[in-house]
């Protein structure tokens, strides 16, 4: 019997390189890509011309002289961005506005996340910026300067040592977001550098007045324009006096496609114009097996929309495998991920259920997080798999010669259309 391989990527801040997974060629299997997953990477004259016609406002080598004091916000390593093929043109920029290397320094906007260490500042930064420059993590937890109130009443306090620069910067991604319908833009202020009572009003109270007019997680993910999440954050960085927004549009080998450099309203709403169309992917219905590799966000495997994945394309009932090669496990989440077996951060909500079309749930990893897959399902709920083969065993012997499979090459990374 001959066999079906589909070629995945995995360790995307490791070897970044290929996984191989077979079928048996009586098996029907689709493999549903974004329609951005082959878009080429952004050339040198591609980043050149991003910088050299920002959007909303003018190049940073203007905006920035004179200037006494630069911060540049990066987001942390449960995102895919690459930051350190980025970074060489913003210090272009701010040497030809005049700015001198003891003028900049470096945060990394981890939000509730856990600190990076060295190690992760040089995957994401490169050597050469930890040389020249100091790099600081946000701490949610002390010296964050109260701003006042937004208007949906979020009490916002932000990172001091970013509020004592004259000029801000932030380099991130846009990719889509189960809260606020697609990252980048004002997220890297909020959460990104806020406090964590902000946090806790932004992602807990505003979610609560949204559940009370009867919207929940698929209605926030399904809207960008009228999010009121985004909205909120957008206000926030607005608020916070954030200069110059460089967000990058990837492809399916997490490179940057696209780059979006200017005014961080402006510049967002642009740059989403361009997500909506990349990362759009056509699902298949009424499927036996649906397989969802995580890559982008591996670390984040608990954002997955499980629930509304299943409904959409399992049978009334149907195993679902998720894939989640993460050396690191899943990032540690301080407001609303689990700290013991029965407490966890303000927002913390184990899963108790399995949704209620998946038969099965195999968690496929050779890296065994028991206490970070407490966020996709409940424990007792999840068959562990090290390997592809043993994941494979266990589907053969429930659909024999015969079954219907949906992959997902992303499912951190894509969103589904009809």
């Amino acid at each position: 019997m001959g066999t079906t391989t589909v070629q995945l990527q995995q360790l995307a801040w490791y070897e970044n390189n290929e996984f191989e997974i077979q079928f048996p060629d009586s098996w029907e299997v689709t493999t549903c890509y974004m329609k951005g997953h082959d878009r080429p990477p952004l050339n040198d004259q591609g980043f050149r011309e991003a910088f050299a016609n920002p959007i909303g406002t003018k190049p940073i080598r203007e905006l920035a002289r004179g200037k006494n004091d630069v911060v540049i916000l990066f987001d942390d390593m449960s995102r895919p961005t690459r930051v350190a093929k980025i970074i060489p043109y913003v210090l272009e920029e701010l040497e030809a506005a005049g700015i001198k290397d003891s003028s900049i320094r470096f945060i990394a906007a981890v939000g509730t996340h856990g600190a990076l260490n060295r190690i992760d500042f040089a995957k994401k930064l490169g050597e050469n910026v930890l040389s020249r420059f100091p790099v600081y993590n946000h701490n949610p937890y002390e010296n964050c300067i109260p701003l006042g109130t937004t208007s949906r009443g979020t009490p916002l306090a932000v990172n001091s040592e970013f509020m004592g620069c004259d000029f801000k910067i932030s380099i991130g991604s846009i990719l889509p977001h189960y809260l606020t319908g697609f990252s980048g833009g004002g997220k890297i202020i909020m959460p990104g550098v806020a406090s964590i009572d902000t946090m806790f009003h932004n992602h807990g109270i505003i979610a609560a007045e949204s559940i009370a007019r009867g919207e929940s997680m698929e209605t926030w993910s399904a809207k960008f324009e009228t999010n009121e999440f985004r909205l909120d954050m957008a206000e926030a960085a607005e608020m916070a006096g954030l200069d110059v927004e460089v967000d990058a549009v990837l492809n399916g080998r997490c490179e940057t496609t696209a780059l979006f450099v200017g005014h961080p309203a402006y510049a967002h709403l642009e740059g989403v114009k361009l997500a909506r169309e990349v990362y759009a992917t056509q699902p298949i219905r009424n499927q036996d097996i649906t397989i969802l590799n995580t890559y982008a966000k591996a670390s984040e495997a608990f954002i997955l929309p499980l629930s509304w994945t299943a409904k959409m394309m399992l049978k009334d009932k149907g195993d679902m495998v998720v894939i989640s090669n993460a050396p690191e496990g899943q990032v540690t989440h301080y407001l609303a991920g689990p700290s013991g077996e029965k407490t966890g951060g303000r927002l913390w909500l184990p899963r108790t259920t399995l949704p209620p079309n998946i038969t099965r749930f195999i968690l496929l990893t050779p890296y065994v997080d028991l206490a970070g897959a407490a966020w996709l399902a409940p424990r007792e709920s999840i068959v562990w798999a090290r390997t592809w083969p043993e994941a494979l065993k266990l589907l053969t012997e429930t659909y024999g010669d015969s079954a219907k499979v949906a992959v997902i090459p992303d499912a951190t990374m894509q969103y589904f259309t009809w």
